[in-house]
Formats: C-alpha cells, sequence, structure tokens
C-alpha cells in the first residue's frame, strides 16, 4: 500500500476572469518509508496540492489517499492518519516545550500518564530535554522548528507533511533539523517535503516531483534526474538539482534571478 496516492487531482477557482485551474490532474505515489520532495515555483499548484492531501482543502477533481484512507471521503480519518507541520509554527511562546507535547498528547485522547511519556519520547526524540521546561518565548527559531516537528509526531502518523521546515533558519539549525528529518524517517514515518532550497531536497528526498503549471513535469530520484538532464543534454559535468528544476519549469537563471530557490 503506497503512504500517499493520488489520482486526477484538479483544484478549481472561480475568478473575474473566469474557471482558473491551480491543480489540473495531478497523479502521485509515495511509497511506504520516503521522504518524497515536492518542489515548484511560487504559483505552480504546490501550496494547493498539499493543502488537498491533508484536508485543509477540497478537491474539484480526482481522488486521494494518505495511509489508506480516502481524504475526501473520510478526512477525520485521514488526519489520524498524518502530522503536518507547516511553516509558521503555531507554538503558545507562554508554555514550555513540556507542557505543549503533553497537552497535544491530552488532546489525542491520551490518559495523563501516557502523555506524559509520549512527551518525554518526543522532547528526546528531537534533543530537547536539557530545554524542555523552558518557555517557547526562549527558544531559538530551530529550536522552534524541532519542536514543532515533535508537536506534529504526538499521535504517530504514518505520513508527516513538511512545509518549508527550514526556512528563516541559519545554516547550523537547518543541519539539526536536516538531521532531525532523518531520524524520524528512520523511524518508520514517511515524510512529504516542501522546501524552497533545492540543496535541501538533493539531500534528504528518496524521490522527489516538481510542478508546475499546476501539473507534474518531473519526477524522479534527484541523480536519475540530473543524469537524465545530463545525457539529454550531452552535458560533459554533472549538473546541479537547480539544473534540472530551471530545465524542467522552462525556466532560465536570468528570468528568475533571486526566485528560482522559492520553490
Amino acid at each position: 500500500m503506497s503512504a500517499i496516492s493520488a489520482a486526477g487531482l484538479r483544484k478549481t477557482y472561480e475568478s473575474g476572469d473566469g474557471e482558473v485551474e491551480a491543480v489540473r490532474g495531478v497523479d502521485l505515489d509515495v511509497a511506504d518509508g520516503e521522504v518524497f520532495g515536492f518542489l515548484g515555483p511560487n504559483g505552480a499548484g504546490k501550496s494547493t496540492t498539499v493543502r488537498m492531501l491533508t484536508t485543509l482543502m477540497t478537491m474539484t477533481g480526482g481522488t486521494a489517499e494518505v495511509g489508506g484512507v480516502d481524504v475526501a471521503a473520510d478526512p477525520h480519518g485521514a488526519r489520524r492518519k498524518i502530522g503536518v507541520a507547516l511553516q509558521e509554527a503555531g507554538l503558545d511562546p507562554r508554555q514550555t516545550g513540556r507542557e505543549i507535547l503533553t497537552l497535544q498528547a491530552r488532546l489525542f485522547g491520551m490518559a495523563a500518564n501516557d502523555a506524559a511519556e509520549r512527551a518525554q519520547e518526543l522532547l528526546e526524540l528531537v534533543d530537547l530535554l536539557d530545554a524542555a521546561d523552558r518557555r517557547v518565548k526562549g527558544y531559538s527559531g530551530g529550536m522552534k522548528r524541532r519542536l514543532d516537528l515533535a508537536s506534529a509526531l504526538v499521535h504517530g502518523p504514518d505520513v508527516l507533511f513538511l512545509d518549508e521546515p527550514t526556512t528563516g533558519l541559519d545554516p547550523a539549525s537547518r543541519l539539526t533539523v536536516w538531521d532531525e528529518v532523518r531520524r524520524i524517517n528512520q523511524l518508520g514515518t514517511t515524510v512529504f517535503l516542501t522546501t524552497q532550497y533545492l540543496e535541501e531536497a538533493d539531500q534528504l528526498c528518496n524521490r522527489l516531483a516538481i510542478i508546475d503549471g499546476g501539473q507534474i513535469v518531473s519526477e524522479g530520484t534527484p541523480a536519475s534526474l540530473k543524469q537524465e538532464l545530463r545525457d539529454r543534454n550531452g552535458l560533459s559535468a554533472d549538473p546541479t538539482l537547480d539544473d534540472v528544476f530551471l530545465d524542467a519549469t522552462g525556466r532560465t537563471r536570468d528570468k528568475v534571478a533571486g526566485e528560482v530557490k522559492e520553490v
């Protein structure tokens, strides 16, 4: 069974100029245990696709399952299968890390003792035991991102959706979050990652898909995508994932200047 599967996924909006097709027939198949990257330029349909997969937005057409649960037919059941860590961490700065995780566990129906044990496990997983009883307002940006990861894992989801988990972090904190994502994945959680850093996708993802104009325009492992571009263009040196992205989306470095990284 796939961790995530989608067939013909579509989303249209009504606007003053008529109907806008944000997502136009997206097919996805993410295997259990993968770290899957989802890239695309601004306005390509990336965020809309993710919001449909995580039940935050209804679909216009197509089907999608997460953890074997039909997202449209049983959104509540799908939510039990997924964890979501959005770009802006929704953490109460007045609480401690331990209090936040314990409360989350209680909201998922755990008994008090079980909730305390789960909070302790997660604090250890993301290496925040030393800061567990400090108020979150005193946490660094990297610590907040790691606590947000832990919060998304409280109920033991099958699939973890990460929306640009390292945006705004310094290089050292970014590497620490990478380590946490690898550790979470090694424990069996499938990770669906959107990122604006192509190096991050290259380092973390087993496979990735690039979306543009509401459709998947390229998909494969980072290595296979780079090799295909090298072979097709007869390049003498290995291309980067930046080159793959530019080729797949029909952009040039001059055209996108500082935009290419924001995918």
